[in-house]
């Protein structure tokens, strides 16, 4: 069988069904070929463009606190603050940095450089709201964010152990553990056990959810700070910083309260 290939067909051929060719139908589909190409393209024209988009949002570098070993008690408390204002700015890097690469990394060892006492309200993410990612922060949750023996246990382990180098216990606003302890509701099950670990702060600031929330995290930090020997030697040896904090959740700001 000969070959039906000739140079000269095969180029009157493409002729032909170039999209600029008048025998082209404007109205059918166009050859596969061409689709195929104009699609590469369009993908190309895409990534190039979100790619400068990134650039130009500033989000191309990742955090550098990769590990705590890398930085001291301040740096660490400004890498976090820094991502809140990140957060708060709509400027997230954090889901920039290869996941893959992060879980690899971790997947044996992991070297926080911050810890937080957070509620466990559903509006307070702890990471999303520092700009954090794998491996970043050692977070401890409990609805009203108190200290108690197994909560502490579990800050010496994120501090001595790991080497998280700041801790922040962080209240936050509308926190419906303060507000059924100011109101000391009903509540089913064990809901109620929360409220003698809150009481204190309702009783020194009174009926104000947010400021009761305030002061519930000042009294818990320095509840660590005092209850905690391996905690209150990290502290004076200058390893660790123990502060409280509040989340706005209408707003996105972290605000230090001491």
């Amino acid at each position: 069988m000969t070959s039906q290939f000739h140079p000269k067909n095969d180029a009157t051929k493409r002729k032909q069904t170039s999209p600029d060719s008048e025998s082209s139908s404007t109205c059918g589909p166009q050859p596969s070929a061409w689709n195929e190409d104009a699609s590469r393209r369009k993908f190309f024209q895409m990534a190039v463009g979100g790619a400068v988009a990134a650039a130009g949002m500033g989000f191309l570098a990742p955090s550098s606190a990769l590990a705590q070993s890398l930085l001291t008690p301040e740096q660490a408390l400004k890498e976090l603050l820094e991502g809140n204002k990140r957060f708060v700015a709509g400027r997230l890097r954090s889901f920039f940095q290869d996941l893959a690469i992060l879980r690899n990394h971790t997947s044996e060892k992991q070297q926080p450089f911050a810890a937080v006492l957070a509620c466990s309200d559903s509006r307070v993410p702890v990471e999303l709201i520092f700009d954090q990612t794998i491996g970043h922060i050692f977070v401890t949750r409990v609805a009203g964010n108190f200290t108690t023996s197994e909560v502490i246990a579990s800050l010496e382990y994120g501090a001595k152990v790991l080497g998280a180098k700041v801790i922040l216990v962080m209240g936050h606003g509308s926190c419906g553990a303060v507000d059924a302890t100011i109101q000391h509701k009903e509540a089913p099950g064990q809901i109620s056990a929360l409220y003698p670990h809150i009481q204190p702060a309702v009783d020194k600031a009174g009926p104000d959810t947010d400021e009761a929330s305030k002061a519930n995290a000042l009294i818990q930090a320095a509840l660590l700070r005092q209850s905690s020997t391996v905690v209150s030697g990290l502290v004076a040896e200058g390893n660790l910083m123990v502060l409280a904090a509040f989340y706005n959740i209408g707003s996105g700001v972290v605000s230090l309260l001491e």
